[in-house]
C-alpha cells in the first residue's frame, strides 16, 4: 500500500471526489460508511483502558486526606461544593488533554498511521537526524514512507542552529533516546497494572451485595480470570477479541445512562459544575490535599496515553484519524462526562455511600448485577488492549536495537498489528498476579497508575513540541506554546502523583528503572558493537589487492556472509579467510536493516549491489524492514536472492551500454551502485529460465549414487540434501532448477548468471558471526560493568541471531570473533 495511502487507510477510490472532480455523492457516502465502520471497531481496541476508568477514579480521589473535606458534619451531608470541584476538575482534564491533545493535535503527528512515543522518536530521526546508531543511509530516504508528501526542508536560522546543536551534542540526543525508552517502560509497566487495576476493581463490586465475601477472595478471584487471560494471548487478539468493540459500546451506553438517571434523581445542579469556577472554589478550600488528589483525577485519562499504539491498520483493523475521533468525539467523551456527572450527582447528596464503592453503590439494585458483569467484561477488554499494546512496544523496541531479541508471533495473516511475544506474556503474568496479591488495594494500584500516566503524558508532550519544530516546521514559539499550554499542566498532575510514591507510587518507578536499564545497556552494546564494525570493516583496495580469487581458495556454491553493516567489508570475512583460506565461488554479504519508519513496502525492500569488479563475483543484498514489520519465514529466500542478483545484474548491463551510447563506446564500469531490486514478476528480464525440480529419485539412492561414482561434489551435495531432508521446513521449500536463457548478446553477462545458477546449484551456506564483545581494560568501571556484565547477560539468555532470522540451523556457519570496544 502506498504511504499516502497508509496515512488514510483508505484506499483513493474511498476518499470523497477521489477520481471524481465533481465530488459524486455516491463517494462521499462510501467515505462515511467507511468512517464510521472504523470507528465502531475502534472502540474495542483503542479505548477499551479509558472506558473503564469511572470504575475507580472517585474512590482514588477521595481516599486520603480529601476524605475530611467531603461531609458537612453540622447538617450530616455531603459537601456539593468539594464533589462539585472534583467533577469540574475530571471534566475539563478530559476535555484538555484527551480531546484536545491527543484527539486533534497529537493524532495529527502520526507516523504513517502509527502512534506512540517511539512513532514521535522515528519521526524525529528521519527528519532531524537525532539516532545514535551510525547506520543511517542516504538510499533510506528514498523510501515512500520515509518523508509525508510534499514535504520540502526549511532552513530557517533558528531551525538550523537548534537542529546543528541537537545534532553536534550527542548527550542532548542520549537525553532524548532516554526520554524515549523511559516513555516505553512506562507503557510496558502499564502492560502489568492495566489487568490488575481493571479486573481488581470490577470484582470489588461484589462487596457491595455480598458481606460475606472478603477481600482474599476477591484477589483470588482476580488472579484466575488474570492467568486466564494471560493463556489466551497466544489465540491472538483476532480470536479472543471478537467481542470487544460490542462490548465496550454497550458498556459506554450504559455508562451514560446511569449517569442520566443518577443527574435526574439525585441532582440536576450537577450540570452547573461544568464552570471552572467550582475547580477555583475546590483549591481554596482544600489547598494542599486537593492538589495531592490530582493524582486520583488522573485516572481518568488513563488509556489515552497508551493505546494509540494500538490503532493497528490492516483489513479490519485500520482506524483512520478521522475514524479515531468521529468515536471519542460522538461516543466516548459524552458517554464518560455523563457518568462522571451521575456519579458526582449522587455522591453529593449521600452522605453514607461507601466511597470504595462508589460507582456499584451508584447502580439501582434491579440492575446490578447484569452492569456487574458488563463492567468484568469491559475491565478484560482494556486489560487485553493494554497488553497488545505492550506486545507492540517490545516490538518496536526490539526492531530499532533498545530491546534484547525475544519471540514474536503473528498470530492473524489478515491483521497485520496483531502479535504474540511468549516471553513478554508470561512475564507480565508473573508480574501481574505479583501486584494484585501484594497489594489488594485498587487505592495503591491507583497511585502507581497514575505516576504511570503522567510520566507518558509528559514524554509525549516534549516529543510533540520537538515535532512541531522539526517535522511540521513551525516556529519555536508554536512549540512554547504548545509546552505552556500542556506541560504545565501535566507537570502539575506529576508533581501530584510523586507525592505518592511511598502508598504505591514506587512501583511503575522502580519497573520503569529496570526496564529503562535493560533497554539502554542493549542498545548501548548494540551501537558499540556496530561502531566497532564500521571502523575495522576491509576497504576495498585490500580487496582489490587479492585479485579475482581473493587470495584464497573459491570453493564452489554461495556464501551468505550475514553482517550489520550495509556498506563495506564487515571484519568478520577478513577473520574467516585468514583462518581458513576458502570461500565460495559467489559471496552475497546479507544485511538485514530495521529502518526507522513503521513498514517498508515489499518492492521497496531490498537494495542490491555488488562489491568489486564483476569477475570478483560478490554482491551485496539490503533487507530493509520498518520498526513494526514482523520477520516472518522466508522459505523461498535463496530463490528469489538468485533471482534479484540476476536482474540487478541485467540492470547493470542496461545502465552501462546506455553510459557507452553516451560517451562514445567508452562505458565505465561503476563499482558500489546499489539498485531497489522487487521480486521480479518477469522472469525474462532476469535471464533466467526456472523450472520446478521433481523428487524423481529418493534422497538415499542419489546418495548411494554418489557414493558410486566417487566424485567429491556430488558427494557433498548428496549428503547436504540428506541433511536438509531431516531439517525442519524442508518439505514446504520450493525446489526448482534454474537455466540460463539464450537470449543473451552480452557474453559477460550469460558468464555472470551461468556462474551464479552453477553456484547455486552447488548449495548455499549462511555464515554469521557468533561475536562477543568486552570492555578494555582502560574502560571505567561503568562501561567494563555495563558490557562485560549486564550485555553479556542479555545476549546469552536472548534468542540468538540466526533463530530471529529464521536462517536453517543445517546450512548456518558461526564464526567466533571478540570486539573489544
Amino acid at each position: 500500500m502506498p504511504a499516502a495511502d497508509c496515512e488514510s487507510g483508505l484506499s483513493p477510490v474511498d476518499i470523497p471526489g477521489a477520481g471524481d472532480p465533481n465530488g459524486n455523492p455516491g463517494h462521499w457516502r462510501k467515505y462515511y460508511k467507511q468512517v464510521l465502520l472504523l470507528a465502531y471497531q475502534s472502540c474495542g481496541v483503542v479505548y477499551g483502558d479509558l472506558s473503564t476508568s469511572p470504575l475507580y477514579v472517585y474512590k482514588s480521589t477521595f481516599t486520603g486526606a480529601l476524605r475530611r473535606y467531603l461531609q458537612d458534619e453540622e447538617r450530616n451531608v455531603q459537601d456539593e461544593e468539594i464533589v462539585f470541584g472534583v467533577f469540574s476538575l475530571v471534566f475539563w482534564t478530559l476535555t484538555l488533554i484527551p480531546l484536545v491533545k491527543y484527539v486533534f493535535i497529537v493524532l495529527a503527528a502520526d507516523d504513517n498511521g502509527e502512534g506512540g512515543t517511539f512513532a514521535l522518536y522515528s519521526l524525529l530521526v528521519r527528519h532531524a537526524k537525532f539516532s545514535l546508531m551510525p547506520n543511517q543511509e542516504a538510499a533510506d530516504e528514498e523510501l515512500t514512507a520515509y518523508y509525508r508528501p510534499g514535504y520540502a526542508p526549511q532552513d530557517t536560522p533558528i531551525l538550523t542552529a537548534l537542529r546543528r546543536f541537537l545534532e553536534k551534542h550527542r548527550k542532548s540526543r542520549t537525553i532524548l533516546l532516554v526520554a524515549v525508552l523511559f516513555g516505553a517502560s512506562l507503557v510496558i509497566g502499564d502492560g502489568v497494572l492495566t489487568p490488575a487495576m481493571s479486573v481488581l476493581s470490577s470484582f470489588s463490586g461484589l462487596q457491595v451485595h455480598s458481606n460475606a465475601l472478603t477481600s482474599w477472595e476477591v484477589v483470588i478471584l482476580s488472579c484466575t480470570v488474570l492467568v486466564c487471560l494471560f493463556m489466551l494471548q497466544h489465540w491472538g487478539t483476532h480470536r479472543v477479541g471478537f467481542l470487544f468493540a460490542p462490548v465496550v459500546i454497550i458498556w459506554l451506553l450504559l455508562l451514560a445512562a446511569l449517569g442520566v438517571y443518577n443527574i435526574a434523581v439525585w441532582n440536576p445542579r450537577v450540570l452547573r459544575a461544568m464552570s471552572p469556577y467550582y475547580i477555583v472554589r475546590f483549591f481554596q478550600r482544600t489547598g494542599r490535599d486537593g492538589w495531592i488528589s490530582l493524582g486520583g483525577i488522573l485516572l481518568s485519562m488513563t488509556g489515552r496515553a497508551f493505546n494509540w499504539t494500538e490503532a493497528m491498520y490492516a483489513d479490519l483493523g485500520h482506524f483512520t484519524a478521522a475514524s479515531i475521533r468521529v468515536a471519542f468525539v460522538g461516543l466516548i467523551y459524552p458517554c464518560l462526562v455523563l457518568q462522571y456527572m451521575g456519579q458526582a450527582a449522587f455522591l453529593s447528596k449521600s452522605p453514607d455511600c461507601d466511597i470504595r464503592f462508589v460507582f456499584f453503590e451508584s447502580i439501582p439494585t434491579g440492575i446490578f448485577w447484569p452492569v456487574l458483569v458488563i463492567a468484568t467484561l469491559a475491565a478484560i477488554v482494556g486489560s487485553q488492549a493494554v497488553i497488545s499494546a505492550t506486545f507492540s512496544i517490545v516490538r518496536q523496541c526490539t526492531a530499532l536495537g533498545c530491546f534484547p531479541r525475544v519471540k514474536i508471533v503473528h498470530t492473524s495473516r489478515r491483521i497485520h498489528g496483531q502479535i504474540y511475544s511468549p516471553e513478554i506474556n508470561w512475564i507480565l503474568m508473573l508480574l501481574c498476579l505479583a501486584i494484585t496479591v501484594g497489594f489488594r488495594d485498587t487505592t495503591l494500584i491507583g497511585n502507581a497508575y497514575g505516576m504511570a500516566c503522567a510520566g507518558v503524558m509528559l514524554v509525549t508532550t516534549l516529543l510533540m513540541a520537538l515535532v512541531i519544530v522539526f517535522v511540521w516546521q513551525h516556529s519555536c514559539l508554536v512549540a512554547a506554546l504548545f509546552l505552556a499550554a500542556f506541560g504545565v499542566v501535566e507537570a502539575v498532575y506529576l508533581s501530584a502523583a510523586l507525592m505518592k510514591v511511598p502508598q504505591g507510587g514506587w512501583l511503575p518507578l522502580a519497573l520503569s528503572l529496570v526496564f529503562v536499564a535493560v533497554m539502554y545497556v542493549w542498545h548501548y552494546g548494540t551501537r558499540k558493537k556496530h561502531v566497532f564494525d564500521v571502523q575495522n570493516k576491509v576497504s576495498l583496495k585490500w580487496i582489490h589487492a587479492l585479485g579475482p580469487s581473493l587470495g584464497i581458495v573459491r570453493v564452489p556454491g554461495i556464501g551468505l556472509i550475514y553482517s550489520e553493516l550495509a556498506t563495506g567489508v564487515p571484519p568478520i570475512f577478513s577473520h574467516f579467510v585468514t583462518n581458513l583460506p576458502a570461500f565460495h565461488q559467489v559471496l552475497v554479504f546479507i544485511c538485514v536493516k530495521a529502518v526507522p519508519v513503521p513498514h517498508v513496502r515489499d518492492e521497496e525492500r531490498h537494495l542490491v549491489g555488488r562489491i568489486g569488479p564483476r569477475e570478483f563475483r560478490m554482491y551485496r543484498c539490503v533487507v530493509r524492514h520498518g520498526y513494526k514489520d514482523v520477520l516472518a519465514e522466508d522459505i523461498d529466500f535463496e530463490n528469489d536472492l538468485v533471482l534479484r542478483i540476476a536482474e540487478f545484474v541485467q540492470m547493470e548491463a542496461a545502465g552501462d551500454r546506455r553510459c557507452s551510447s553516451e560517451d562514445g563506446g567508452g562505458g565505465v564500469e561503476v563499482e558500489g551502485r546499489m539498485a531497489v531490486v522487487p521480486r521480479p514478476s518477469d522472469l525474462a528480464r532476469t535471464g533466467l529460465l526456472m523450472r520446478e525440480r521433481g523428487e524423481e529419485e529418493s534422497v538415499v539412492a542419489r546418495a548411494v549414487a554418489a557414493a558410486a561414482a566417487a566424485k567429491p561434489e556430488s558427494l557433498m551435495n548428496s549428503l547436504h540434501t540428506m541433511h536438509e531432508a531431516e531439517s525442519p521446513g524442508y518439505a514446504s521449500r520450493r525446489r526448482v532448477r534454474f537455466e540460463v536463457a539464450d537470449e543473451h548478446t552480452d557474453p559477460r553477462v550469460k558468464e555472470e548468471l551461468s556462474a551464479l545458477v552453477e553456484a547455486k546449484h552447488s548449495g548455499v551456506a549462511y555464515i554469521m558471526g557468533h561475536s562477543y564483545i568486552k570492555a578494555r581494560k582502560s574502560s571505567s568501571v561503568f562501561k567494563k560493568f555495563a558490557v562485560n556484565v549486564a550485555y553479556a547477560f542479555l545476549r546469552k539468555n536472548c534468542r540468538g541471531p540466526a533463530v530471529a532470522l529464521n536462517i536453517p540451523h543445517i546450512s548456518l556457519i558461526e564464526v567466533g570473533m571478540i570486539y573489544y570496544v
